[in-house]
């Protein structure tokens, strides 16, 4: 698992190495996208036919109780899928996290996009990195499934991690946990980012742990790599450093070499972003400490009871919904904290520092970023459940089901809208249509109106356009435009047409869209 990551971030890297070169053409990222799989495959020839024989073998010796519990994660998996295979309907997802690898195709380059609209296009982009490659492939769908995979990712690392501690039933159970979460579920069917953060996030509290058990200081460097991982994919990850400092103060003897080691590694895979974003912005960790992304630990924020009642908030009542067993675990974990071994209780005290550094960083996504920590809650979950009495276990994991077949329900009720358009019942743009948000900033071209009308000579102008994905002629948006650019084509949505063009000619407008396009006969004119 541990290759893995480090594979797909040294992907990543060459991903954004074409970009920098400017070649970043689709049959180029194809053909090298093609070749290091090749180069892959060649290497770990061998260690994946072994795995792959370990995991047949493994599913086969399952018992019957077991099968069960393997089933109900394949349900919970397949109810997802169902999610994953159908359009994109995100908000983030169509606003930058497929926007960015999409313009950056269809400029060839990655380059700072300056304006109020995209800004986060200096941030750290290891998934969208991944993006870039699903796209030229062909459709979005490619980077849901994706993003759906770190999901997976995260299961097998999930089980793996339990089964150093606790039985197989048990270890199943902290997978069912974790994926019960409907904020997973939602997750699992966008083209965001949070579930390979998550991943990376994982995998370091692994190492974390492996370097506690071996005294290597090269499992260190590892967690230290992979936290990194997580950090260039999602600029907040830099908030886990503060987990594990803390972690290296109550257990190493070398404090100082020890937390170095961990910043720097940390710090160290993520710089050639930090320095991109400062060569453009003067500020590596733009937008941070910005007027556009303010940050600071706010004097109110310094309150037992305001701590108590977020948590509350996020564990109980958060727009994307967390599993609610952490709300009976999780405090049966600090009255049972004595009773638990040393391992387990590195787990209890990375569950309540997370918690802390949930809390004072922009959190800003709800219960999406809690998410990174949730498999780290599920395994306290299941040392909390170790440790009751038999007929209260059966009580706990009766739960456990309960809720997960609660949770497929949901998700399956949420994803059955993309049944008809996978049967090929309804067109995409019949479903997207129904189903995007216009008046919030959503676009599509449901009557293929610019599609019959753009050329690719042409140039539109956009306008209070938020969400550019399926923006799919030649465009320029206000919030970048420059003096000398050139167009042909104003579009509008949801607003007038600036004073400076209001005696340009409307052409074309759709009340469902609110989109307006106006035009000069064509005539070409130059901001």
């Amino acid at each position: 698992m541990f290759s893995i990551a480090f594979y797909i971030g040294i992907f990543s890297y060459l991903m954004f190495s074409l970009g920098l070169l400017n070649i970043l053409h689709v049959p180029i990222v194809l053909s090298v996208s093609l070749l290091y799989v090749s180069a892959i495959i060649y290497v770990e020839q061998n260690n994946i036919y072994s795995s792959s024989i370990q995991c047949i073998t493994f599913i086969k010796s399952l018992p019957k109780g077991l099968r069960l519990l393997f089933f109900l994660v394949l349900l919970q998996a397949g109810t997802n899928l169902l999610g994953t295979l159908g359009p994109e309907l995100s908000f983030d997802g169509l606003w930058y996290h497929l926007t960015l690898p999409k313009i950056y195709l269809l400029h060839h380059k990655i380059f700072h996009i300056p304006g109020s609209l995209l800004y986060y296009s200096d941030m750290p982009k290891l998934a969208e990195m991944m993006y870039v490659l699903n796209l030229s492939m062909g459709s979005e769908i490619f980077a849901k499934l994706s993003h759906f995979s770190f999901g997976v990712l995260t299961l097998i690392s999930l089980y793996k991690i339990s089964r150093k501690f606790f039985s197989k039933k048990l270890s199943f159970l902290a997978v069912i946990i974790f994926y019960s979460n409907l904020v997973v579920g939602w997750m699992s069917v966008t083209a965001y980012i949070d579930l390979t953060r998550t991943f990376f996030e994982l995998l370091s509290f692994w190492a974390f742990l492996n370097w506690l058990e071996k005294k290597e200081s090269k499992w260190l460097i590892e967690s230290g790599c992979l936290l990194g991982l997580a950090i260039s994919t999602k600029l907040l990850a830099i908030g886990s450093i503060i987990i594990f400092l803390m972690l290296i103060a109550l257990v190493s003897k070398e404090k100082i070499r020890d937390s170095l080691m961990l910043i720097v590694t940390s710090l160290l895979i993520p710089l050639p972003w930090f320095i991109f974003s400062y060569v453009y912005n003067n500020n590596p960790v733009y937008p941070f400490f910005t007027k556009t992304y303010p940050v600071g630990l706010a004097i109110e924020l310094i309150n037992p009871v305001r701590f108590l009642q977020d948590v509350w908030i996020v564990l109980a009542k958060s727009a994307d919904p967390i599993n609610p067993l952490y709300l009976l675990f999780l405090p049966l974990g600090v009255f049972l904290y004595k009773q638990f071994t040393k391992e387990i209780k590195i787990i209890a005290q990375y569950c309540f520092l997370a918690m802390i550094v949930w809390y004072v960083t922009p959190r800003t996504g709800g219960g999406r970023f809690l998410l990174p920590y949730l498999p780290v809650f599920s395994l306290l979950s299941i040392a909390v459940l170790a440790q009751t009495k038999k007929n209260l276990k059966k009580v706990f994991v009766g739960l456990i089901i309960f809720f997960s077949l609660f949770s497929v329900v949901y998700r399956f009720g949420a994803n059955s809208k993309y049944i008809p358009v996978l049967l090929g019942l309804q067109t995409k743009s019949d479903f997207l249509s129904k189903h995007l948000n216009f008046s919030y900033g959503d676009f599509y071209d449901i009557d293929e109106y610019f599609k019959m009308t753009i050329k690719p000579t042409d140039r539109v102008l956009l306008y209070e356009f938020h969400n550019l994905y399926y923006v799919d002629f030649p465009f320029i948006d206000s919030t970048w435009v420059k003096r000398g650019d050139r167009f042909n084509y104003i579009a509008t949505q949801n607003s007038g047409i600036p004073g400076r063009f209001e005696y340009w000619n409307l052409i074309y407008s759709n009340p469902k869209t609110l989109v307006k396009l106006y035009s000069l006969g064509g005539q070409e004119w130059m901001y």
